[in-house]
């Protein structure tokens, strides 16, 4: 796939200090030799004391950013600025369309900056049942990041039931959207299959 001009989404967040910034290089760091190593070696054989040497820092360190294997291979930067874009929409836009447009603008910034690590990302989602059961945790922790601005936008309770189920079933899209594009090559747009699923929730399962 060749590469996409596109800013990405990450550049969007407000300009972060010093201290945030080191972390932020040390995460990328911690990342970029994990999917070095599982490359070359495979998931299983990589242990996170060769992803610490890998990344010039401690085992005790990539622990303090990661707490597990997986999250090393799902955590990305994108959960705040997302928020914050959502956040941004202009008021009275229907949540659909305020997801549908996040979700495409944070597909094409990871395709267009990202896109190896996506494809090996979603390789490990369909071949790891520890990844994906870990992706399913970690979305949880997406919901409610969303939900609490959908909150906002909303006029409604962050714990009201249609909102959750909303929220649920969006991420949900993505989900099972990513693990079809990985089980099937990667070889359909992924931006496309996401928003043809949208269609297919908001228009439901049609005979």
């Amino acid at each position: 796939m060749a590469a996409l001009s596109h800013t990405p989404l990450t550049a969007q967040q407000p300009q972060l200090g010093l201290r945030e910034r080191k972390k932020l290089r040390t995460r990328t760091a911690i990342r970029r030799a994990a999917f070095g190593l599982i490359a070359e070696q495979g998931y299983e054989a990589t242990t996170i004391e060769q992803i610490a040497e890998a990344s010039e820092v401690s085992p005790s360190t990539v622990f303090r950013y990661f707490p597990t294997k997986e999250d090393i291979v799902l955590t990305d930067d994108y959960d705040a600025v997302m928020a914050s874009v959502l956040r941004s929409r202009p008021a009275g836009e229907p949540p659909l369309e305020s997801i549908r447009f996040l979700l495409d603008q944070t597909l094409q910034s990871i395709l267009a900056t990202e896109y190896d690590e996506a494809i090996q990302r979603t390789k490990l989602m369909v071949e790891v049942p520890a990844v994906r059961a870990r992706m399913t945790e970690t979305m949880a922790e997406s919901a409610k990041l969303l939900g609490d601005v959908l909150a906002e936008r909303t006029g409604r309770a962050p714990d009201d039931l249609e909102l959750r189920l909303f929220i649920a079933a969006m991420l949900s899209v993505v989900r099972e959207v990513t693990l079809y594009w990985g089980e099937h090559g990667n070889q359909d747009d992924l931006r496309v299959l996401v928003g043809h699923a949208l269609d297919s929730v908001a228009e439901g399962l049609r005979l």
